[in-house]
Order: structure tokens, then C-alpha cells, then sequence
């Protein structure tokens, strides 16, 4: 009998760690996995995934939106906002240094196209050996199985509310693959790097983060390209006292890693390296900064920089995010355009206007989602409605005449 009981326990323990493996590290859809289906267990946890809004949740977000932007700022205000962007910046990254953000660790897992398909495909090999090892040691009737929902918990938690899942290779792999791999144009790029010297002029896959911060993705990617040969990352911002944030960590090294100072929105000012030689342009909550009249001209000279076949991922704020609906009265600039306190500015985007601005700035749409999250305070017992936006556009690998806004076919 006590066989018999300790086989069945056995069983459900094993059968209770396969689902939370499941649900944890890999899931099977973007944007997590950790769906609320008991509302009575609500604060068990920090975040929840993949939340759907009820008409009258969507009709009082609508409401709150409408009512903190019947006060605008006065024009002459917006105009110094406008001219002194850096300026406020500057004083954020005095104010906080890098204490501010935590590092983006989840970056791999929503956009593994950061780095390149080996050095990509090592890695997913790297953490299956290792989830492996942890299923063994449960199956040993050890107390790590808790390890899974942990490392997901933390992940979730390391950044403003960010992911946790990991989309994979949904796109056509024949389009997707950078032209390092292409034999029609396998030294793309590299005759411009002979004909001028520039920093990372001898790497074969090149990464740029707009608007890098206090190096919260920086330092995370640098991790994994130091054992990358060939890989080299660019990262700038506006904020001078950002970049010097960046160049003065430890961990920054000339020899993978180039930043510099750099204001995205003046089109006469030159990158440190010449247009198409970039495979992937990192994009994450910086467009949201940016006057909304100005943004696409930032995506159109972002997508020159791009190889054919370079991808472009963003992340940003989605319209009616709890931080949207928090403004008061007196702080909105223009449509679902704010400024806080600190005199930075935030958009807040529709998926709808993502794909708008990247399909005319000529790049094809690989995923485009809304993020809906429900983030909790469990001491504050507070519930906060988050949502985001996040994409993938490429840039095709053959432009043609007809290859427009209009013409552009939506992924499904």
C-alpha cells in the first residue's frame, strides 16, 4: 500500500512539474503564459498574462483618457519641452544614474533575433541542457521544482512590467536570414567598411540600440556578444549623461561596443557608419519620447540603416496604459501626448499606428501585438491594467517599385 501511495504521489508531483515547466521559461505563445482564470487568487503573483477587457473596462479607460486631456499645456511650454528634451533627460539620468531601470534580461526570450541564428540556436540548447537537468532533479523527489515558476517570477519582474516569453522563429526563416548568410549578397555592406574605417568595421553582424539609457540592454546583450565573434553593438542616446553612464561601467568594452551621443529626430546629423550595414535596430520605449509629428521621419531614416533584410523590434507604451490614465488634468501636450513632471514626454501608441509608420518607412510587418497585463501590488493590494505594444518589422530583402505602404501585405 505504501508503494503504491508513494508511485502515485510520485506521478502527480511529476505531472504538476511538466505543466509548470510548460507554462515558465519556453512558453507556447508570445507575451507569457500566465493566464488568471481564478479571480480570488489574483495577488498570488505580480503579473498576469494576456488579460482581456470587458466593454465597460474598455469605455472607463476611454473616459479617464478624454477627461485628463481637456486641459492642455500652453503652447509656449510645449515649445520649451520641445527644445530642451535633452535638457530633462539629462536631469533624469543625474537624478537616478542607472538605479532607475532594471536590466532588460527578458530581451532573448521576446526577441531572440537579437542575436545571430547560431549564435541564437546555441543558446536554445544551452537552456533546453538546462531545464533537462532541473527535470531530473525533481524527478528525484528534490524541492527545486519550484525553480521554474522563480526564474519566470523574476524575469517578469526585472523591468517596467516587461515579458517573459519567447516568440521564436514564427517568420519565413528564407526571408528572415540576414544577408551574412545570403550567397547573392553575403559581403553586403563590408565594401563600404573597405572603403572607410569605422568602429566595428570588421564585424559580420552589427546591433543598434536607439535611445540605450543608463545601458539597461546594453549590459545584457554585451553579456552574450563577448562570446559572439564577428558581433559588434552600437547604442546612443540624446542625453549625454547617459552615454557617459554607458562608457563608465565596468563592463563596457570599445572592442564590442560602440556609444555615442546622437539625437535621432535631426536627419542632417551622420551615424558613426554608413546606411544598410545593420541587422537588427533595437527599439525600446524611446519612440514614445518623441513629438508624434517627428516620429516618422525617425523610422524612415531608422529603416536606411538596415540591411535588406535587417529586422527592427520595438516595445512601447500601448494607448490606455495604466500610466496614460494616471496623468491629471494640465499635462497633455496633444492627442495621447504627455508630459511628466520631470519634464520628459510619453505617446502612447495603437498597434494600428505602429504598423502605419513602419510599413511606410518600407519595412514588412513579423509580429505586431498588443500586451495586455494585469500588474498587481500584493502589499498595496493595488491592480494596475498595463498594456504595450510590441513588433517586429524587417526590411524586405528585394525593394521593388510597388513595394508601398498600399501594397504591403499584413502578417496574420
Amino acid at each position: 500500500m505504501n508503494f503504491i501511495t508513494r508511485l502515485s504521489a510520485f506521478c502527480l508531483r511529476k505531472s504538476k512539474m511538466q505543466q509548470r515547466h510548460q507554462s515558465s521559461r519556453r512558453p507556447t505563445a508570445p507575451l507569457g503564459s500566465r493566464i488568471l482564470t481564478d479571480p480570488s487568487k489574483v495577488f498570488e503573483h505580480n503579473m498576469w498574462d494576456h488579460m482581456q477587457w470587458s466593454q465597460e473596462e474598455e469605455e472607463n479607460a476611454k473616459e479617464k483618457a478624454a477627461e485628463n486631456s481637456l486641459v492642455k499645456v500652453q503652447w509656449e511650454e510645449q515649445d520649451k519641452y520641445e527644445r530642451e528634451a535633452s535638457k530633462y533627460w539629462n536631469e533624469f539620468y543625474k537624478t537616478h544614474k542607472n538605479n532607475f531601470f532594471k536590466d532588460r534580461n527578458w530581451l532573448f526570450l521576446e526577441f531572440p533575433e537579437i542575436l545571430p541564428e547560431k549564435r541564437r540556436e546555441r543558446l536554445k540548447t544551452d537552456e533546453r541542457s538546462s531545464e533537462l537537468t532541473q527535470i531530473n532533479c525533481t524527478n528525484r523527489f528534490s524541492h527545486k521544482d519550484e525553480m521554474f515558476e522563480e526564474r519566470g517570477k523574476y524575469l517578469k519582474e526585472s523591468y517596467e512590467g516587461g515579458s517573459t516569453s519567447v516568440q521564436g522563429d514564427v517568420y519565413n526563416k528564407t526571408q528572415a536570414k540576414s544577408l551574412t548568410d545570403n550567397p547573392q549578397g553575403k559581403n553586403y555592406g563590408e565594401e563600404l567598411g573597405r572603403l572607410e574605417s569605422f568602429p566595428g568595421s570588421d564585424a559580420t553582424y552589427r546591433i543598434l540600440e536607439v535611445g540605450c539609457g543608463a545601458g539597461n540592454s546594453v549590459f545584457p546583450i554585451l553579456k552574450v556578444l563577448c562570446n559572439t565573434p564577428g558581433t559588434f553593438l552600437y547604442c546612443c542616446d540624446f542625453a549625454s549623461g547617459a552615454v557617459e553612464l554607458v562608457k563608465s561601467h565596468s563592463s563596457y568594452n570599445s572592442a564590442w561596443c560602440s556609444a555615442f551621443v546622437h539625437d535621432v529626430c535631426d536627419d542632417a546629423l551622420p551615424y558613426p557608419f554608413p546606411d544598410e550595414i545593420l541587422d537588427v535596430i533595437l527599439l525600446v520605449f524611446v519612440l514614445s519620447t518623441i513629438h508624434p509629428d517627428r516620429m516618422q521621419g525617425v523610422v524612415n531614416r531608422l529603416a536606411k540603416l538596415l540591411k535588406p533584410g535587417g529586422m527592427l523590434l520595438f516595445r512601447d507604451y500601448g494607448r490606455y496604459d495604466t500610466a496614460q490614465l494616471r496623468f491629471k488634468k494640465g499635462h497633455c501636450l496633444s492627442e495621447n501626448f504627455y508630459v511628466r513632471g520631470d519634464g520628459t514626454r510619453v505617446y502612447f501608441f495603437t498597434k494600428d499606428e505602429v504598423w502605419n509608420m513602419f510599413s511606410l518607412a518600407g519595412l514588412a510587418e513579423v509580429q505586431n501585438l498588443v500586451d495586455r497585463r494585469l500588474q498587481v501590488n500584493r502589499k498595496k493590494q493595488v491592480k494596475m491594467q498595463r498594456v504595450w505594444i510590441q513588433s517586429k518589422f524587417q526590411k524586405p530583402l528585394l525593394l521593388s517599385p510597388n513595394n508601398s505602404a498600399e501594397t504591403i501585405k499584413r502578417c496574420p
